[in-house]
């Protein structure tokens, strides 16, 4: 009975880790396309004006 709970335990972890990484990237990559819309667009323009 200990080794379940243990494994349950194990899962229930693993699963809030899961979400809490998949939260922070999701938030962190919605805020940069509110924040900084035309981001990529400037970066590849500044690309292309350097010369290389």
């Amino acid at each position: 009975m200990n080794i379940s709970f243990f494994i349950i335990g194990g899962v229930i972890f693993a699963t809030y880790m899961f979400l809490t990484f998949y939260n922070i990237f999701y938030s962190n990559k919605k805020q940069k396309e509110e924040n900084y819309p035309n981001l990529n667009q400037n970066l590849n323009e500044e690309e292309n004006r350097q010369p290389k």
